[in-house]
């Protein structure tokens, strides 16, 4: 894949154009990537860490830069050590060999190039599932750049209402693109597909945080999910993690708390009565031990 797709950025639905070999786009990066942790991460899905753990590579940079983000220090701050592709593709096989379930790529769009390009590297070399974990803000036509390259599909779905992204996350157009891009994923990778550890090596999970005051909205999510997919192809994970960080902003006054019991049992007592399959969480995910430090540990600056 040629890096001249940094030239004038359309990765994303942002579609800023900027020329990324000399400014930093929407996203907040350069052309080079930029990591700030590579570990095996003990806390996903339970298909997903089931043994020792997914081997997880965080990259910095974001396009949405949601107000409340739990990875706020590398999404909005853009913590992180700039590594060459080459290195990407060393710290793959690096997890591998420490015995990850699979090779997880947080929020990677962004520098899809390098990903493309790190994959080449040690295609022949992974004998475990590719996961490219998604904020969901996605274009159609990026995802379709990733089909062979990628074996899990893990996205959110983070809103339905235009008027909630617009809040949120500067983007109204969300749940358009979002919806789009998920049923690309879908078709890309199939039907789900499992190891004998009950491990996930083939299909989509979609995500889903419940925030205060929206539990209509996720509602609204749900039900797309039950009219647009089949159980089939895709699990479903209603999280109960969201936090009220001391940095979000004084004027988001609702997202000072905690969701409540009532809000999240009733998303996910809506989804079962919908036939939807995944997992659910207990209040005790809300906590910030589950929050990831961000320390550059794994990565190590590479950039030849």
């Amino acid at each position: 894949m040629t890096m001249n797709l940094y030239e004038n950025c359309r990765l994303c639905p942002r579609k800023c154009g900027v020329n990324r070999f000399k400014s930093k786009g929407y996203c907040g990066m350069s052309a080079v990537s930029v990591c700030a942790k590579a570990t095996l991460h003990k806390w996903e899905e339970p298909c997903i860490s089931y043994k020792n753990g997914a081997g997880t590579v965080f990259f910095s940079g974001c396009s949405l830069h949601c107000v409340y983000c739990q990875n706020n220090s590398i999404s909005n701050e853009l913590f992180g050590a700039e590594i060459s592709y080459r290195r990407l593709a060393e710290i793959y096989l690096n997890l591998q060999e420490k015995g990850a379930d699979n090779i997880e790529l947080v929020t990677p769009t962004h520098f899809l190039p390098d990903i493309v390009k790190s994959l080449d590297l040690v295609k022949n070399r992974l004998e475990i599932p590719v996961i490219y974990n998604s904020g969901g803000y996605e274009l159609p036509e990026t995802i379709k750049m990733l089909d062979g390259y990628v074996d899990v599909y893990l996205p959110d779905i983070k809103y339905f209402s235009a008027d909630i992204s617009l809040k949120y996350s500067s983007a109204p157009d969300y749940f358009e693109y979002a919806s789009q891009a998920v049923l690309e994923m879908i078709h890309q990778v199939g039907e789900l597909q499992y190891n004998s550890d009950s491990g996930l090596v083939k299909g989509t999970v979609i995500r889903h945080l419940v925030l205060p005051d929206c539990r209509h909205d996720s509602m609204d999510i749900i039900s797309w999910i039950a009219e647009n997919t089949s159980p089939d192809d895709v699990l479903v994970s209603i999280m109960n993690q969201y936090m009220p960080f001391d940095f979000i902003p004084e004027n988001f006054p609702e997202l000072k708390r905690k969701v409540t019991k009532m809000e999240y049992n009733s998303v996910v007592r809506y989804a079962r009565n919908l036939g939807i399959c995944g997992f659910v969480q207990g209040k005790s995910s809300s906590d910030e031990k589950y929050v990831p430090e961000f320390n550059l540990s794994g990565i190590k600056l590479g950039l030849v």
